[in-house]
């Protein structure tokens, strides 16, 4: 046997290994409101927007690795670095408001895992939100860091559910490249505000969050538990770190590409344009794209689910536990970081009573684009002034490339915040 055929399953096995915290941030990305959001975006507008995927690519890429960044050589969560730099009220002010918006945003999820789920199974949906809920909690709660960052990893996969559906509809090509390489500038009011929504969904604060605390968490795995021992990286690791993020952010908007695909190739096609929810896309699709695609797009609903509400609970808990100083981490146990886990279940307790009191998913996915477009620009912003401080990047600043299309990112995030008060 070669040496090249030797050595080729310890290069999967170290490629495999160096995916993580990159791949999990951009898989959680396409959680159900998301999902809701692309399949609004292909029905109501066709393929008019299918370039908006390629667009907001790098500009993930490029923020998540900035958050990154700032967790690898400061060794502090997100609101830690920026209470470094930032008055300490302007730091809660944003950890309770991306504490609200989480909220929100993961009862809405759960309304769609739990619609989902219903309509493979027939059982009542309220059913599947207590259950979701409880269980979501309980594994966030008694399971490790590791643990949990090994299942989120795997959890991934669900997303090609949507990149298969995408090929079973047929679509016709040379058209998709047309729109995606040809991008048209939003023609009404409609384009316009879905372009809002897609930013906002995809470029989110909670993945900012999220990112930045999973690198201290994949410090501390390595041992580097004091503060000191987690000051800087080497080129290798930020390296490895760039290559996983971009891989997981070029994921994220492959399956938003597809959804926006599907539903402009089957229900925009017929005029069914009226889609409030993901759950409303899925029946829809049952008849026009058969059982199959049906079920497959129904199941990613529940699998990004999975995946995506344990990065919106995290991230608000490590956002509140830096910011007032509390213990934190997915490798303590409860008794050791009370507050941090209780944020966890308050969070997702809000998210479980939203859908007893039947609040309108639409209308809490609507103010939850309202609080993280506000939020947004301005964490973006902060995040910017932060980087380029060589004392608190520990010598080690953001590159000049990065801070250029960080700061286009945040320009066009203030744009869209502006925008969705004027539309």
């Amino acid at each position: 046997m070669s040496a090249a055929k030797k050595n080729k399953p310890a290069f999967v096995r170290r490629f495999l290994a160096s995916l993580g915290p990159g791949l999990i941030a951009g898989a959680a990305d396409d959680d159900p409101s998301g999902i809701a959001t692309y399949s609004i975006a292909g029905a109501q507008h066709g393929v008019a927007l299918l370039w908006t995927a390629l667009l907001t690519w790098p500009l993930m890429a490029f923020v998540q690795m900035m958050c990154a960044r700032i967790g690898m050589v400061t060794g502090r969560g997100l609101a830690g670095a920026l209470h470094r730099k930032f008055p300490r009220k302007l730091v809660v002010v944003a950890a309770v408001a991306l504490f609200a918006a989480n909220s929100i945003n993961i009862g809405a999820d759960l309304s769609g895992m739990a619609d989902a789920a219903e309509m493979l199974t027939h059982v009542d949906s309220r059913l599947f939100v207590v259950l979701f809920g409880v269980g979501i909690s309980v594994a966030t709660i008694f399971f490790r860091y590791h643990q949990i960052a090994t299942i989120l990893k795997w959890l991934a996969p669900v997303l090609f559910a949507y990149v298969i559906t995408g090929f079973i509809v047929h679509p016709d090509w040379s058209k998709i490249a047309r729109a995606a390489f040809i991008p048209s500038w939003p023609k009404n009011h409609g384009e316009w505000s879905t372009l809002v929504a897609i930013l906002g969904t995809t470029i989110s604060p909670y993945l900012f969050f999220w990112q930045t605390s999973q690198e201290v968490e994949e410090e501390k795995s390595k041992g580097r538990r004091m503060l000191a021992r987690r000051f800087g990286a080497s080129r290798r690791e930020i390296i490895t770190r760039k290559i996983d993020i971009d891989i997981g952010t070029f994921f994220s908007n492959l399956v938003m590409f597809f959804i926006i695909l599907t539903t402009a190739m089957t229900l925009h096609r017929i005029g069914m344009t009226d889609i409030k929810t993901s759950k409303d896309a899925a029946q829809a699709l049952f008849p026009l794209a058969g059982k199959f695609a049906g079920t497959l797009f129904t199941l990613g609903v529940v699998g990004t689910g999975l995946l995506a509400i344990p990065t919106l609970t995290g991230s608000a808990a490590y956002a509140l536990a830096e910011t007032f100083a509390w213990r934190e981490g997915l490798d303590q146990r409860f008794r050791g970081a009370r507050p941090f886990y209780l944020v966890i279940i308050v969070s997702t307790l809000i998210g479980v009573v939203m859908d007893f009191l039947n609040v309108n998913p639409v209308r809490a996915l609507y103010w939850t684009a309202v609080i993280n477009g506000l939020l947004a620009p301005v964490l973006l912003l902060g995040i910017l002034i932060a980087v380029v401080d060589p004392t608190v990047m520990k010598q080690q600043p953001s590159s000049i490339p990065s801070v250029i299309v960080v700061s286009f990112a945040t320009l066009l995030m203030f744009v869209a915040a502006i925008g969705m008060f004027v539309f």
